[in-house]
């Protein structure tokens, strides 16, 4: 089988294989998985962001987003707060806890990143590149059964 044929099989065992190892080295430096790394980091950059905004910023939906953020305030390292204008909203803000684990952090990340430039080489602005737009990508417009596209989108 052609390495073009495998493609999505490469990307999927080395994304767990990425994760498997980022969450193993997160854990160890500041007690979060990456995927709470990448809810701490939208946070800080963007503070009093609400849940809706960080599961859009995510790609996740607010119900994981929601458990997620429950956690996080249980380990001390956001706080959620009613929103300023916004009745039903919360509004969500790194503590000082927060912040320190994203400085013991830091570095591991750069490590991290660190390495797989150097496994990349000239390759890495390219990959990092394409990872970018296949993040972005909605996918085709596949019709099922003759139907509408799924997704809702029009061909």
């Amino acid at each position: 089988m052609a390495a073009d044929e495998r493609l999505f099989f490469l990307l999927q065992s080395a994304a767990h294989r990425l994760r498997v190892e980022g969450d193993r080295r997160c854990l160890a430096a500041g007690g979060v998985t990456t995927a709470q790394l990448g809810a701490l980091l939208a946070v800080h950059d963007r503070p009093g962001l609400t849940q809706r905004e960080l599961a859009a910023e995510l790609g996740q939906r607010e119900s994981a987003i929601t458990a997620m953020t429950g956690r996080l305030i249980d380990a001390g390292l956001i706080v959620r707060e009613p929103h300023p204008r916004q009745h039903r909203a919360l509004v969500l803000d790194l503590t000082a806890e927060g912040t320190a684990t994203l400085a013991r952090l830091r570095p591991v990340i750069e490590t991290f990143n660190g390495e797989l430039h150097a496994l990349l080489g000239d390759a890495f602005g390219p990959t990092s590149e394409a990872l970018r737009q296949l993040v972005g990508w909605p996918g085709p417009s596949v019709v099922v059964g003759g139907g509408a596209p799924r997704g809702g989108r029009e061909p």
